[in-house]
């Protein structure tokens, strides 16, 4: 099997084509970019397109769906990614898989297997771009002026406007959703967690658990709960003490703080 690896970090490159020389069997990488119009250029001048394309959403001249408008992709693509936006599942349903970095070997190799069992089938995948799921995901993902700035809350008979940097957390108790400043003070608001990972900025939020949505600069502590879980100090402290990360959003929290 051959690949082209499409990333603009240079450690990030060597360490996914080293993993990558160590599959067996190994995958072998015969072209890398580091930008929208080197990836054209490669794709263009290849005698014959890989089997598959690990491609990185941001590269240094802009975002790599732009690849797909500038060049004729006819080989499956794996992203590669450190976000771990709600807008990711996107790219299950236009590619064979995505993978968050750090890339994780055993992560690497399921992608692999089931490319390897798509290619046994009579029609190889090739990327098929959705232009509505398309212009959804680059919505979600752009810088973040385009999210939301500040929140408005009732105190008894009075609005106050809470600016989004003032906002150390979110969480979820009895039915009701939570905002908490930074100052140490609590207001309820209308929107669901659900609905906040849709307006808030994936850089600066993270869903740690199905109550808390957290801040970076909320975490002052993270600290081994057991050899697959974490938990969070926050500050203020939460109502709760310290707050568990999921089992299943752990990969992606590590990735996301180091992003």
């Amino acid at each position: 099997m051959t690949a082209f690896v499409i990333e603009d970090e240079p450690l990030a490159a060597r360490r996914l084509t080293d993993l990558l020389r160590r599959q067996s069997p190994p995958v072998e990488v015969r072209g890398t970019a580091d930008s929208v119009e080197a990836a054209v250029v490669l794709l263009q001048t290849a005698p014959v397109p890989p089997d598959v394309l690990f491609l990185d959403i941001h590269l240094s001249d802009g975002l790599s769906f732009e690849l797909f408008e500038k060049a004729d992709v006819r080989c499956p693509v794996i992203f590669t990614t450190a976000y771990d936006a709600y807008a990711l599942r996107a790219f299950k349903v236009n590619s064979i898989d995505y993978l968050l970095k750090p890339i994780d070997e055993e992560e690497l190799q399921a992608a692999l297997h089931k490319l390897r069992a798509l290619r046994g089938t009579a029609a190889p995948p090739t990327p098929a771009f959705d232009p509505a799921l398309l212009a959804q995901v680059l919505q979600q993902l752009q810088p973040s002026g385009q999210y939301k700035k500040q929140f408005v809350v009732k105190v008894g008979e009075h609005l106050k406007v809470i600016p989004v940097e003032n906002i150390s957390y979110f969480f979820s108790l009895e039915k009701a959703t939570f905002l908490q400043t930074r100052e140490n003070r609590r207001f309820v608001i209308d929107q669901t967690l659900e609905q906040l990972e849709k307006l808030l900025d994936p850089r600066q939020f993270f869903r740690l658990n199905r109550a808390y949505f957290v801040h970076q600069d909320s975490i002052h502590d993270i600290i081994h709960y057991t050899n697959s879980r974490l938990k969070t100090v926050l500050l203020p402290a939460s109502p709760e003490g310290d707050v568990l990360v999921s089992r299943e959003r752990v990969p992606a929290f590590r990735a996301w703080l180091e992003r």
